[in-house]
């Protein structure tokens, strides 16, 4: 009933390919395969240098772009050429994932009360996903999408390039790949999904997979959409029906 009734699916970075799938805009053994080429790229790109993402707590008043700046400017001091800082990810008000050359990020901690950082934490991921440094990775994934059948999607999809809906197939094969190298606009794509006139009804939000992160994440984002919100662990009924 919920799948007959959806009306939006969106995906956080590969889950976008999930969401996509489920929306009947790719097979699920195509979807699979590029998933496949897209990491093993992905983790090509990340051996090249030395990089990673940062978890950014901060105040109101801290400066994320200026931050990466000045962290920007510390590798070029080191003799760094062409550093890498950048946000890679929206999260919710008042948190980003910060990714790049290990140094910047490692400035980042140090300095992170000059730049109002309540709290950072490195991510146990092998690179700086979502910035340039995977530009390597680009056309790999590029030739896979062409290869590809992409339809057009049966209920809307956001996209995590710049939290609108996909358009068409092409609009589907062009941002799959562009966001590999773009940040992951979740928190703008929340905004876009629970848009709604005053006093309008929230939708029911089901995450579907291991994990309550995304759940987690809308309620710091929009409270009463997340009053709708159920969790859906897709392993718990696999494992009912083997016992």
């Amino acid at each position: 009933q919920v799948v007959e009734s959806c009306v939006a699916a969106a995906g956080y970075s590969v889950g976008e390919f999930a969401a996509l799938v489920f929306a009947g805009a790719l097979g699920f053994a195509e979807a699979l395969y590029a998933v496949k080429v897209r990491a093993e790229a992905m983790q090509k790109a990340s051996e090249a240098v030395p990089s990673g993402m940062l978890s950014v707590i901060g105040r109101r008043e801290a400066n994320y772009k200026f931050a990466c700046l000045e962290a920007r400017k510390h590798c070029e001091s080191l003799g760094i050429e062409n550093p890498v800082c950048q946000i890679s990810n929206y999260l919710f008000p008042d948190s980003r994932v910060i990714a790049g050359h290990l140094q910047a990020l490692e400035f980042l901690q140090e300095n992170a009360r000059k730049y109002y950082f309540t709290r950072t934490k490195m991510l146990p991921v092998s690179g700086a996903f979502h910035t340039r440094l995977m530009e390597p990775a680009v056309e790999p994934l590029a030739e896979v999408l062409k290869s590809i059948e992409i339809q057009k999607p049966l209920v809307c999809v956001y996209s995590n390039v710049d939290g609108k809906k996909y358009m068409h197939s092409k609009h589907i094969q062009k941002l799959l790949v562009k966001q590999v190298v773009s940040p992951v606009l979740w928190e703008q794509t929340m905004h876009s999904v629970y848009e709604r006139k005053q006093g309008a009804e929230f939708p029911y939000t089901y995450e579907v997979g291991p994990g309550k992160q995304l759940g987690a994440i809308l309620k710091k984002c929009n409270l009463k959409a997340w009053k709708q919100y159920n969790h859906v662990d897709a392993l718990e009924d696999e494992e009912a029906a083997e016992t």
